[in-house]
């Protein structure tokens, strides 16, 4: 095992550990932010009065000046410029959504408190340009930030601590998600081994569970993630964070619960210990009831907008080939109840007689989905369909009749289900057009990586959270890559 030698004192400059593109990318959005409203300001004068910012009376102008004053300060105390919320998840947008109503909240109570003279319609259309603006720059700076992330650049330099067991699942999944901008640099673990093989990759071992403060600073990593080991307790992570003040380095615990993320994990402390609460999945009630009629609401409108190109696609497909336009199947729904799923029909009449021969000479794991990049049962103008994911258009009525949902895991048939925990749990919600999976691979994942994202989904579910796969969707189904 390598050995790395303790210092006798900690670093005394915090700017040996932590990285200075970490720095440069929150000033970067401080900046982005404040010149962003600084231009929504003059945009809001032609949306509400129809004129140029030069013919308004300085007493209107000096109130208006204040504004991206106002909110960068509101956007400052909804913690959006926290490094933890940037970069990465839903929540650094919902502290810009939660530092609009602050802001709205404060110059309301200013203006009525003080008679300022200025016009609330201005100031609704300037707030709503700043959310927007702010929103898009955020949104835009974040994918630049992943784009360094995915070459290897502007990442966290981690050691890993744990069992060879925890570490390696833990270096699996990050691995699996680059833009969260984490790069394993090495592992301490409770076995004596100089590297650890991961995926035909090697991770050196830089030492035991206790050397892990000295390896990081060896390395100089900037962040330490403690998972499951054995022979590491709470006095173990507690001393650990001693060694670690004032270096820079931070300190990270992952839990053995995986899977679960977001609102439904809560710290409460309890007679001194930090107890990690679990919420229950928001499968009934009002969100549920939201995500429906929002559904529908879509469904609908999308229906309404292209029944002139479902015409054109279900004539080109009857046109191709002998057969019916639609594909009509029994799928697994909510809670296991069958329904009748409606797709254009991409494979030749006659197709689904092959299919058991098909798996029996097939040397691919078929799992959930039996899926090969060249089926011969595809027809030309199927192929073209499935690679944009437009023979999934009919689904809408599914979405319509209450069968399925816009977001949520694919409908499993019948004839392949397999009644496992992992796969029933599924069937807890109603089944999607597009999921997790869907932005992330499409047809190339295996069916286990399929498998671990929807029941992800099920576990995480939320409104924000739909939107964000199906505002994902749309990119991915313009690549057409990944669709087979």
């Amino acid at each position: 095992m390598t050995t790395i030698a303790r210092p006798d004192q900690h670093l005394s400059a915090r700017a040996t550990t932590t990285s200075s593109w970490d720095w440069r990318y929150r000033n970067k959005v401080v900046c982005t932010d404040f010149l962003l409203v600084v231009v929504a300001v003059p945009l809001a004068v032609p949306l509400r009065f129809h004129t140029d910012i030069r013919h308004q009376s300085p007493l209107f102008l000096r109130p208006a000046l204040l504004l991206p004053l106002i909110w960068s300060v509101s956007l400052g105390l909804s913690g959006a410029y926290e490094r933890r919320y940037l970069g990465l998840g839903p929540e650094e947008f919902k502290r810009v959504g939660n530092a609009a109503v602050r802001a709205i909240a404060v110059i309301s109570f200013v203006c009525f408190a003080y008679k300022v003279n200025v016009s609330r319609g201005y100031l609704a259309y300037a707030l709503v340009l700043a959310t927007s603006f702010t929103l898009v720059g955020r949104y835009v700076t974040r994918k630049m930030l992943h784009r360094r992330r995915i070459r290897g650049e502007s990442c966290h330099r981690v050691l890993v601590l744990g069992s060879k067991q925890s570490v390696t699942s833990l270096v699996n999944t990050v691995r699996r998600e680059p833009v969260a901008g984490y790069a394993i640099v090495g592992a301490c673990l409770d076995v004596a081994m100089t590297s650890l093989k991961v995926a035909g990759e090697s991770v050196p071992v830089l030492g035991g569970l206790g050397q892990a403060a000295a390896a990081a600073q060896a390395v100089g990593a900037s962040t330490i993630a403690v998972t499951a080991a054995p022979g590491f307790g709470e006095d173990d992570l507690r001393r650990l964070a001693w060694e670690l003040e004032g270096t820079g380095i931070e300190l990270v615990v992952a839990p053995a619960l995986t899977n679960v993320a977001g609102p439904r994990v809560h710290i409460r402390p309890v007679a001194g210990l930090p107890l990690l609460h679990l919420e229950e999945p928001d499968l009934e009630g009002r969100g549920q009831l939201l995500k429906t009629a929002l559904d529908r609401v879509v469904a609908l409108g999308i229906l309404a907008v292209l029944s002139p190109l479902l015409f054109v696609l279900a004539a080109a497909i009857r046109l191709s080939s002998e057969g019916p336009a639609l594909f009509r199947q029994e799928r697994l729904g909510k809670n296991g109840r069958a329904f009748t799923i409606y797709k254009f029909r991409t494979m030749y009449v006659g197709a689904e007689r092959e299919f058991t021969s098909m798996i029996e000479a097939s040397d691919t794991p078929h799992g959930l989905f039996f899926k090969v990049a060249e089926d011969p049962r595809i027809t030309r103008v199927g192929r073209w369909l499935r690679r944009y994911s437009l023979d999934e258009l009919p689904q809408l009525i599914n979405v319509l009749r209450g069968d399925m949902s816009l977001v949520g895991p694919r409908p499993l048939p019948i004839e392949v289900v397999q009644h496992e925990p992992d796969v029933v749990r599924r069937l807890l919600v109603r089944p999607g057009i597009t999921g997790l999976w869907q932005i992330s691979g499409r047809s190339d994942l295996s069916a286990e990586e399929a498998l671990r994202m929807d029941l992800y989904y099920v576990e995480n579910w939320s409104l924000a959270f739909d939107l964000m796969i199906l505002w994902k969707t749309a990119f991915v189904v313009v690549r057409g890559s990944g669709a087979y």
